[in-house]
């Protein structure tokens, strides 16, 4: 996920690519709530036993699907499910699934308010948000997808001790998302500032290879949900979904990377610093 959408090529023509790779995408969601494991699970499937995937895992934001395939194809037993709102996205995703032959993995044209219509309480194993959009200004705090309410979704969705991971460009992004964990009563099993270095074993997504040619490190968060919240503790949430300015770090001359879309803010903060100190 970025933070623009993304342009359609030259000669790309999106209604014949969706019907192409139709075969990976799945127009009508809600009518597998709750039984994805059985319904989507291959009808030859290489020897085994078995007649439903042991696992759900959702790509929220699945962009064109590289995270997704590689993911499903180290983990055949499971299925991998893509998630983007961008068509393009979806075209691009699915057409990388049917050229590779994934049997275990699909795209959903939906969003993120679309979720508790298309899966059951406890049906995913975990739930991935890669470089989501972090839309750093206040006035749209409410759509990041690690507000407190999204938070609630999710853990909703997950099985017990099942997996909310985030990877972000955004240190702010990440820091407010550690507010919102713990408003939405969830456990942080890990949080790293070089996602890369400490847990490798992440596929890496296209978004991602452009910021590392960048010079950006993937700050990250992995956590379960706990003890349910109580009221107190959601509304702290959701009187913190402030500018993500608030989570910068006071040394701004010192920053090697500024996260997309903060570019404008930093610099503003800056000139407004340095006119201070002048007038001073």
């Amino acid at each position: 996920m970025g933070l623009t959408h993304i342009r359609t090529p030259k000669n790309f023509v999106l209604e014949e690519r969706l019907e192409r790779y139709g075969d990976a995408i799945e127009t009508k969601p809600e009518a597998f709530a709750g039984r994805w494991a059985k319904a989507c699970f291959p009808l030859v499937a290489d020897g085994a036993c078995a007649d439903s995937f042991d696992a759900v895992y959702l790509d929220l934001g699945c962009g064109k699907g590289s995270f997704l395939v590689e993911s499903a194809r180290r983990s055949p037993q499971s299925l991998f499910i893509g998630v983007d709102i961008e068509p393009i996205c979806i075209a691009y995703a699915a057409q990388r699934i049917c050229e590779e032959q994934v049997l275990n993995a699909l795209v959903i044209p939906r969003g993120t308010g679309a979720l508790e219509r298309i899966f059951a309480a406890g049906e995913l194993a975990g739930i991935t948000l890669n470089f989501p959009t972090p839309y750093p200004k206040r006035h749209f705090a409410r759509r990041r997808t690690t507000t407190v309410d999204n938070l609630l979704v999710y853990r909703r969705l997950l099985v017990h001790g099942g997996t909310l991971t985030l990877r972000t460009d955004s240190q702010p992004l990440r820091d407010y998302t550690l507010t919102q964990l713990a408003a939405a009563g969830y456990r942080v099993i890990w949080t790293s500032d070089d996602v890369r270095a400490e847990h490798p074993g992440f596929p890496e997504t296209e978004y991602e290879a452009r910021l590392a040619a960048q010079g950006a490190a993937v700050w990250g968060v992995c956590a379960v949900p706990a003890d349910a919240p109580s009221p107190e503790q959601v509304q702290r949430g959701r009187d913190t979904e402030q500018s993500l300015v608030a989570y910068l770090p006071d040394d701004l001359e010192s920053l090697d990377y500024v996260p997309l879309g903060m570019e404008a803010a930093v610099m503003n903060l800056i000139n407004r610093r340095r006119n201070e100190a002048r007038r001073l």
